[in-house]
């Protein structure tokens, strides 16, 4: 009986996160606490419901880059620019993750999923003060290597944890000139997909997914990515976003007193 309450919640929890991530964004936040609580208190419980969570969400964040195809015309200049310190902060975010002590990761997951939920709280004030969708002069100089930097500390923090790196990314794209939200939101959608591949390359070399749980989520959250992306819209975006920071915050508390 256990098992199957398992099963459906981890389903029910991935089918919301594909649902969340083609409309709001922050999957994550639900995904992985539902893991760990069915992972339990084994050593490396919190390293493994991350991983698993990774892969379980990948496939729609390719099926999110598919859906920018159009744009991605437009914009091929800077993901050939972003491609590189993607690759190598998901990389080096990855194997931070792998060879770190799972006490460490312990003690900082309440952070980093505060991190995010404050992430995503504050994205209206953040895109107005950045000036997201708005046209900007193309940087030049230090102002594009400090959007380099910003990019492979942003990889980094995806290969290691994930959640609210939407945000994060469209922050720093803000400063490349580019005048269309659709376009930003593709290139922030194409990296992200590049981040958790490589971070997936890594996983499933390291052996600590749990393929049990992992193929039924990665079924539910492909189904709630394509209703998120057919339905989705209909339902108040506003409604799904403060449904995700709450989520975050009932979280973040759960792992600090824990």
């Amino acid at each position: 009986m256990e098992e199957l309450w398992n099963f459906i919640s981890l389903s029910a929890a991935a089918l919301a996160a594909g649902v969340v991530n083609a409309v709001a964004g922050g999957g994550t936040l639900i995904t992985f606490p539902t893991l760990t609580n069915v992972l339990g208190t084994a050593a490396e419980a919190g390293k493994i419901a991350n991983v698993t969570s990774t892969v379980a969400l990948f496939p729609g964040s390719i099926a999110s880059a598919y859906g920018y195809r159009r744009e991605m015309a437009e914009i091929r200049e800077w993901r050939a620019l972003l491609l590189g310190p993607s690759i190598l902060g998901g990389a080096a975010g990855s194997l931070l993750l792998i060879l770190l002590p799972e006490l460490f990761f312990k003690t900082v997951v309440p952070w980093l999923i505060l991190l995010a939920t404050l992430l995503f709280l504050l994205q209206p004030t953040l895109s107005r003060v950045m000036g997201i969708g708005l046209p900007h002069a193309r940087p030049h100089g230090w102002t594009l290597c400090g959007v380099l930097v910003f990019q492979f500390l942003v990889a980094t923090y995806g290969g290691y944890f994930g959640a609210g790196i939407g945000i994060l990314m469209l922050s720093s794209l803000s400063l490349l000139g580019i005048p269309d939200i659709h376009q930003m939101n593709a290139l922030k959608t194409i990296l992200a997909s590049v981040i958790n591949g490589i971070s997936v390359i890594i996983f499933i070399l390291s052996g600590k997914i749990d393929w049990g749980w992992a193929w039924p989520m990665i079924l539910a959250a492909a189904i709630g990515g394509w209703l998120g992306a057919a339905y989705g819209r209909k339902l108040p975006r506003s409604l799904i976003r403060w449904f995700v920071i709450f989520t975050g915050f009932i979280v973040s508390i759960y792992f600090f007193l824990k």
